[in-house]
């Protein structure tokens, strides 16, 4: 190299460290190198070794299927539990795999005894889905789902719990909250509500799906009665890999949504809780078989400096959009409050749905990312993993300078 640089090499070595993943893991990931993926909490994405993992599970159990399925699998099953659960902080007798957080979530709602004029309270930040399972499961008992308000901004955890708990009446019997919310990409103090509720003898219900990957966990301590989470988006294992948590003094109130061999079970293992949930018919176990991959691979990729990272490019994106759009953010720049997933205000326009959006960001920038609409504040919701780089973030504000 010279000692005076040229300026067109300068631009160049500038373009390259833009273009650079905020972490070398990111290297690994088997997404498209030709648009800007700011979504990996709708779906996560899998690494390349891990991929190859579930692959590699998918091919023995297509070897010699009764051997796999009639004979291995259970043993199978217990390791990559006991593995989940210390990555969790749990007892691997207090979990079981689900597909995704939604299942985990089914299996709660219609297992516990509702009646008519009991009260399950949420709040208005739920993820679509429980909500409507909610109400689908509150309706013909009688019972009602009700979601309190949860105004933005946020800055105060306390507040936050004392708004929720305006909602509670003598007939609150359940309370459904997000760990990290969907449409506002908010980190809520599940602790503080689970144990104020466990005061009150309300049964709490927690929706991890952004959590495992995203936040360090601790379930034994975090005061669930039960908790479910995905472990495809944040972990970074295949998809149709997620969890579910219950207390053990709570296991004995679900119910399997499908009965099959662990209903009666000739020989019982060790609770009715796994044999309810591990075997539930013929499926493809690789995903579950693959989670433990998944952990090694952000162990081996310390990860927690990963999510740091993240945070930081992210929180230069929340930024920018708001000196672009003037608006104020909703949530301070805070770990607190949110780590690699953040919401960043837009602007509501009448002349510009948010599908409008949507596809205007994805075919006229080959940007990847969610436009939400919530209480009549629309949202972009930017997630940040190992493969994005500085370039996605430009692309994602050329976009939107461009429309809005």
């Amino acid at each position: 190299m010279t000692e005076m640089t040229s300026e067109a090499q300068m631009a160049e070595m500038t373009a390259a460290d833009a273009a650079a993943p905020v972490a070398p893991a990111g290297e690994l990931f088997q997404l498209r190198h030709d648009i800007a993926f700011l979504n990996h909490g709708s779906f996560g994405a899998c690494p390349r070794p891990v991929f190859e993992m579930y692959q590699r599970w998918q091919r023995e159990l297509e070897a010699q299927p009764v051997e796999f399925l009639g004979r291995r699998l259970g043993g199978l099953l217990a390791e990559a539990r006991e593995r989940l659960a210390a990555y969790l902080g749990a007892h691997a007798d207090d979990l079981v795999f689900v597909p995704n957080a939604t299942y985990g979530m089914n299996i709660v709602a219609r297992s516990l005894d509702l009646h008519p004029g009991d009260e399950v309270l949420g709040t208005d930040h739920e993820y679509g889905a429980v909500a409507r399972t909610w109400r689908f499961v509150c309706g013909p008992r009688g019972a009602t789902y009700r979601a309190q308000p949860i105004p933005l901004p946020v800055t105060d955890a306390d507040a936050l719990v004392e708004r929720l708990w305006e909602g509670v009446t003598e007939r609150t019997r359940v309370i459904v909250v997000s760990h990290i919310t969907s449409p506002t990409a908010l980190i809520f103090p599940v602790a503080a509500i689970c144990r104020r509720a466990a005061e009150r003898g309300i049964l709490t219900v927690v929706d991890g799906a952004h959590a495992p990957g995203q936040v360090d966990l601790a379930l034994d301590a975090l005061g669930a009665d039960f908790y479910t989470g995905n472990l495809h988006k944040w972990l970074c294992a295949p998809k149709g890999s997620g969890f579910l948590y219950a207390r053990p003094e709570r296991q004995h109130l679900l119910r399997p949504l499908a009965v099959s061999w662990g209903w009666e079970a000739e020989q019982p293992g060790p609770s009715p809780f796994q044999d309810y949930f591990e075997w539930t018919g013929t499926d493809d176990p690789a995903a579950y078989l693959s989670v433990p991959a998944a952990i090694a691979f952000q162990e081996e990729h310390n990860w927690p400096a990963v999510r740091v990272a993240c945070h930081a490019l992210a929180a230069t994106a929340r930024e920018r959009i708001a000196a672009l759009t003037g608006l104020p953010q909703i949530s301070p720049d805070s770990p607190e409050w949110w780590m690699q997933m953040c919401a960043a205000p837009l602007p509501v326009r009448a002349d510009v749905p948010r599908e409008e959006l949507h596809r205007w960001l994805w075919e006229e920038h080959g940007v990847e990312v969610p436009i939400t609409d919530w209480q009549n504040q629309r949202f972009v919701r930017v997630s940040i993993q190992a493969y994005n780089s500085p370039a996605d973030v430009e692309r994602l504000l050329a976009g939107l300078a461009a429309l809005l």
